[in-house]
């Protein structure tokens, strides 16, 4: 199997955010919300509506 360069690339950069966080997963969600707040950029949300939400819904048209 081939090695693929832009996966290797991925995953280390992975390892290396990780690694500066002692591998802690709240402190690595913590910081990409930061990350992800600071952009700017616009984020959508891919929860989906609960029943009720939706059935209401249905019934307004």
């Amino acid at each position: 199997m081939c090695k693929d360069e832009i996966l290797a690339e991925i995953h280390r950069i992975r390892e290396e955010h990780a690694k500066s966080f002692n591998y802690d997963l709240d402190a690595i969600f913590a910081d990409l919300v930061r990350k992800q707040a600071a952009s700017g950029r616009r984020v959508v949300s891919l929860q989906g509506k609960s029943g009720e939400e939706k059935l209401a819904k249905t019934n307004q048209s």
